[in-house]
């Protein structure tokens, strides 16, 4: 039965605890923390969407699409990219179908399973893709140039030991 706190006449829970008194400086701080990164990651991709799309006429998740390919020169099969991408089989089907029409793609017969396609980049595609890239890459060395070599070091090991801890 819940029951009343004498201090300041907030209910607590079952624990005993309001839900106040349960929040730490740590909470605060990581809330903080996540919401900081979360804004940085959102402004540099809306950055990088806009001149994808002014620069090359192409979208930010169909770049993101013939990156994975890119690394793959295998193809990969649409539920990978689905995976890889973390949106729908739809949302891939889609941009397959988009990037299919400008040649940049095909679908080819995945050799396991004939019942599934791979997608893999067409010639053209590797060579609008490196294109891409290579300005891509100098967008970003661009937005973050106010950045010390040092500061980035430091950054890229606290985010890489923060993944460890989320896996």
């Amino acid at each position: 039965m819940d029951e009343i706190n004498q201090d300041n006449g907030k209910e607590k829970d079952n624990a005993g605890l309001d839900l106040a008194s349960r929040l730490t400086q740590d909470h605060h701080q990581s809330l903080k923390l996540w919401l900081r990164m979360l804004s940085c990651t959102v402004r540099i991709e809306n950055e990088i969407r806009s001149r994808l799309r002014t620069t090359f006429d192409i979208t930010l998740p169909r770049f993101d699409l013939m990156a994975q390919l890119e690394r793959h020169p295998d193809g990969l099969r649409m539920g990978e990219l689905s995976k890889r991408m973390m949106v729908t089989g739809g949302n891939i089907t889609g941009i397959t179908d988009q990037l299919e029409q400008e040649a940049l793609v095909v679908r080819v017969p995945d050799p396991k399973d004939r019942r599934a396609y791979s997608v893999k980049l067409t010639r053209e595609g590797h060579i609008a893709f490196a294109k891409m890239a290579v300005v891509h890459e100098e967008w970003i060395a661009d937005l973050l140039k106010d950045m010390s070599p040092d500061d980035k070091g430091q950054l890229i090991a606290l985010l890489s030991q923060m993944k460890q801890h989320l896996q």
